[in-house]
């Protein structure tokens, strides 16, 4: 199906059914990535909305996505939670991972805060690593699998929007002095993302590094793409799971198990610490 699938009142119609069920009316919304879904035990006062509920949502049968919504209230500010995310590898279309980044935004969401797993492709990272995203390349949408493709949505955005500005300087600021206050390490840096659901080989790795990217992942572009052509700010993390294997002969292999266990057990605890005093101020 093409990017267009959707009507405006498609959007419109699960807002309406969100907006019925919570108690809040968020202005800022959170997509968890793979392993960070333990972010919601931060929330108060929280609604749970099932994906499955909500019309026009599919949801993923990826392990460590949960499909929900959670609203609730976060240092006292409203907050849409996304616990977890679809694929494009999944066999799902452009439109519907797209789909929930309309919804918010006919829910009155300003800003999105998206976050990931990604391995880790410069070499001074380390697994358990939070990277602030302050650009991304977009293999996808350059290879011709770009949300946007098809007739434009004018009540969203203009046809060409601009990319230079895909991640908020403002934001990004205010989070580099926020961790700065923390005592949170921050690493900075480029996400490139790719369709899956395979690792990467290690030639395809070391061509990643020579492209300027720091880390690597599944997710995130297309969603950014289509929020800002909504007109939202962006904050982006990825969370380093897993170092990137460069070497063909290495007694080494990537698994989806260990970015959920670090995810849970290292990446959580200061994404939480970080967006407590990201979203207090703003």
């Amino acid at each position: 199906m093409p990017a267009s699938e959707f009507s405006v009142n498609n959007y419109r119609e699960a807002a309406q059914f969100i907006r019925g069920r919570a108690r809040h009316q968020p202005e800022i919304a959170v997509i968890l990535g793979s392993g960070l879904g333990d972010f919601v035990n931060a929330l108060e006062d929280f609604t749970i909305i099932p994906f499955k509920e909500v019309p026009g949502y599919v949801h993923s049968q990826v392990i460590g996505h949960s499909n929900r919504l959670v609203i609730g209230t976060l240092e006292g500010k409203p907050l849409l939670v996304q616990q977890g995310r679809v694929h494009f590898y999944e066999g799902w279309t452009m439109g519907q991972v797209a789909f929930p980044i309309r919804v918010m935004h006919e829910l009155g969401v300003k800003t999105l805060v998206i976050t990931n797993a990604a391995g880790g492709l410069n070499k001074g990272y380390e697994a358990g690593d939070l990277m602030l995203i302050h650009d991304h390349i977009n293999l996808l949408g350059m290879t011709g699998q770009n949300p946007l493709m098809g007739p434009n949505e004018d009540h969203y955005g203009e046809r060409f929007p601009a990319m230079n500005t895909a991640y908020d300087r403002e934001l990004r600021a205010l989070t580099r002095k926020v961790a700065a206050e923390r005592g949170l390490t921050l690493r900075e840096g480029v996400y490139v993302g790719l369709s899956g659901p395979a690792f990467e080989t290690p030639a395809e790795i070391k061509m990643l590094r020579i492209m300027g990217a720091d880390a690597v992942g599944m997710s995130t572009v297309n969603e950014v793409v289509v929020a800002r052509h909504c007109g939202m700010r962006v904050l982006g993390f990825s969370g380093i799971s897993n170092i990137c294997i460069d070497d063909p002969d290495a007694d080494l292999e990537a698994t989806h198990q260990e970015v959920l266990d670090v995810g849970t057990q290292k990446i959580v605890p200061g994404l939480i610490s970080l967006l407590r005093g990201v979203i207090a101020v703003l």
